[in-house]
């Protein structure tokens, strides 16, 4: 019964982050105070629920599936934060929304890409090993590709960055997985409210986000807006056809697409306040709810569709 209303809640994770920001848009004061290591201890909660579902022996899995991981490893890596430099420039935006929105570009694929991929009808257990590797490499791809590509607009730290994202996602995911091991049956209990914590701690982030940019997101609504789609539904739409163009089963196609759809927004509001300014961070609250609203239609699409052939059924069993 508890974990059947856990799921429930986890699933309307869209709504409660929608919710929350549209709250915290007209009354700011909400969550105004919910800043500095308020955030950083929400996402490292998240993190850490997130190791607590990962076993030691996940991490040999890796080696089991090594072609498509690392076909998901560099869509991941390349199409999104290609896309958010594309998208900064085509829509000439400002120099605090252009970090922040390839900050986005250039973050892991989000815990949500799980649930998703699981009402698409994917591949469940790809997604998960797909979302431990983009999370575990961020300590460095993130911080790298930043710089790269941001440096262009602000000065950007990449050491300090790079430990930053070691403390955020590194050393939890980290606890999590040693927990797991040491006291599994503790671990698999607690685990059970991880997707629950996950989903109040993003949203509470993206609230944060919204109460403290609350005059820049009004002003730059429309932008933020059309940014967050064209940089989420690229991700969707080359991450699948890449993938089926390699001639990948449709069922590791939908599941890459929807790994490279689905950032993880709430890395990317916390290192845009810690490195850069709260400004920085009003793209990766649009983007929470645009690669949510998309990934959910996507995968009703997927789910409801009418399957056109036997094959596709198979790839499925």
């Amino acid at each position: 019964m508890i974990k059947k209303a856990i799921e429930w809640f986890a699933n309307l994770y869209g709504i409660w982050v929608m919710g929350i920001m549209i709250l915290c848009f007209f009354y700011p004061q909400t969550l105004e105070w919910f800043g500095g290591p308020w955030v950083r201890g929400a996402l490292t909660l998240v993190m850490l629920a997130m190791g607590l579902t990962l076993h030691p022996s996940d991490f040999r899995k890796v080696f089991r599936l090594p072609a498509p991981i690392a076909v998901g490893f560099l869509a991941q890596y390349s199409i999104m934060p290609a896309t958010s430099w594309a998208v900064s420039h085509l829509l000439g935006l400002p120099p605090a929304l252009a970090v922040g929105l390839i900050l986005v570009g250039c973050s892991p694929g989000g815990t949500a890409s799980n649930v998703v991929t699981y009402l698409a009808r994917a591949n469940v257990a790809l997604s998960v090993l797909l979302t431990m590797v983009s999370t575990i490499m961020a300590t460095v791809m993130t911080p790298l590709l930043v710089k790269l590509l941001a440096g262009q607009y602000v000065p950007v730290d990449g050491w300090a960055m790079l430990w930053s994202t070691a403390q955020i996602v590194l050393i939890p995911v980290a606890l999590g997985v040693y927990l797991n091991y040491r006291f599994h049956g503790f671990a698999t209990k607690v685990s059970l409210v991880g997707p629950a914590v996950a989903v109040i701690g993003i949203a509470l982030i993206a609230g944060s986000m919204t109460a403290q940019n609350a005059t820049l997101i009004r002003e730059n609504a429309v932008v933020l807006t059309v940014a967050a789609f064209l940089l989420h539904a690229t991700g969707f739409a080359l991450g699948y056809w890449v993938v089926r163009l390699l001639r990948y089963s449709k069922i590791d196609a939908r599941t890459i697409s929807i790994e490279v759809g689905m950032q993880n927004s709430g890395l990317a509001m916390v290192l845009a306040q810690q490195h850069f300014s709260a400004a920085t961070a009003a793209p990766a609250a649009f983007a929470s709810i645009l690669h949510t609203v998309l990934g959910s239609a996507l995968a009703m699409f997927w789910r409801f569709r009418k399957e056109s052939s036997s094959t596709e059924k198979a790839e499925r069993e």
